[in-house]
């Protein structure tokens, strides 16, 4: 019966990160085999020799999914990257820390702010909860800061009517899972007093057919939004599709890359990736 239950419960906890992310699960696992242990103490106290094994797995468990959950909600928190929109500052199957404090403290699960602690900067690589589906994350580069007036035309972003330059290296030579950016250009652009690696296709139109929101006409920033763009210029589903990322929807800072695995590219596991993540 014993270990029906806890087959049980952790087949539950699977579906629920499954269905709601690995956080809610984290958390659901703490409260419950917290409270289980707990409640044993309480009614059988402390003169038990051999526990039952539920309690004997609540006890063993609670503190690694409390510590982790705690590790995940406050400190840091672990992404992979799927997409190549970032490219070619991360590629596809890049393994990066998220800074979570760097932006606030915020509660698990609800992500109420408990403190604030700072605001984005522009040049920012940025973890968030996609606004059109908040189940998923996103990783972008932060572009425009609430206040802003934010233009794209001709490849070149435009910030509170002054251009974003960016100047040409040269070809670039994609491999593995990124080979879509065949044809792609890299250039440095500067934002602000920032740099950083950009791609763009001089075949590729501005915008596709269904990525209409900023279209060539200049938008203002609401406060408390910000926009987000990738760095691979003609292959990003970014804000210039849907628009602006509100502050609620903000996961942390991307800075360090500590694995990085794609199976299509030559030698599979490049070491030369580790490292903090370079403007």
């Amino acid at each position: 019966m014993q270990t029906t239950l806890i087959l049980a419960f952790f087949a539950l906890l699977i579906w629920v990160v499954m269905t709601f992310g690995i956080e809610p699960a984290l958390a659901l696992a703490s409260v419950v085999s917290g409270t289980v242990w707990l409640l044993y103490r309480l009614i059988k106290g402390k003169g038990q020799d051999k526990l039952p094994t539920t309690v004997e797995y609540a006890r063993s468990f609670f503190p690694i999914f409390l510590i982790v959950l705690l590790l995940r909600a406050f400190l840091v928190e672990p992404f992979r990257i799927p997409s190549g929109s970032m490219m070619p500052t991360l590629l596809v199957g890049d393994f990066i820390l998220v800074n979570k404090f760097t932006y606030g403290l915020r509660l698990p699960v609800t992500k109420t702010k408990l403190v604030d602690l700072g605001e984005p900067q522009r040049g920012d690589i940025v973890v968030f909860r996609w606004p059109v589906n908040p189940r998923l994350d996103y990783i972008k580069r932060v572009v425009g800061l609430p206040g802003d007036r934010v233009r794209y035309q001709n490849k070149t972003l435009f910030i509170n009517g002054e251009p974003a330059p960016i100047e040409p290296i040269g070809q670039y030579r994609p491999e593995g899972s990124g080979m879509r950016a065949l044809g792609s250009v890299e250039g440095r652009e500067s934002l602000g007093d920032r740099e950083h690696s950009v791609l763009v296709n001089p075949l590729a139109p501005d915008f596709n057919p269904s990525c209409d929101f900023l279209g060539y006409r200049e938008v203002s920033v609401p406060e408390g939004h910000y926009l987000m763009v990738g760095d691979n210029r003609d292959d990003s589903n970014d804000g210039r599709c849907w628009g602006f990322v509100p502050e609620e929807n903000l996961v942390g800072k991307a800075f360090f890359v500590w694995l990085s695995w794609d199976w299509q590219r030559t030698g599979f596991l490049s070491l030369s990736r580790l490292g903090s993540i370079a403007d």
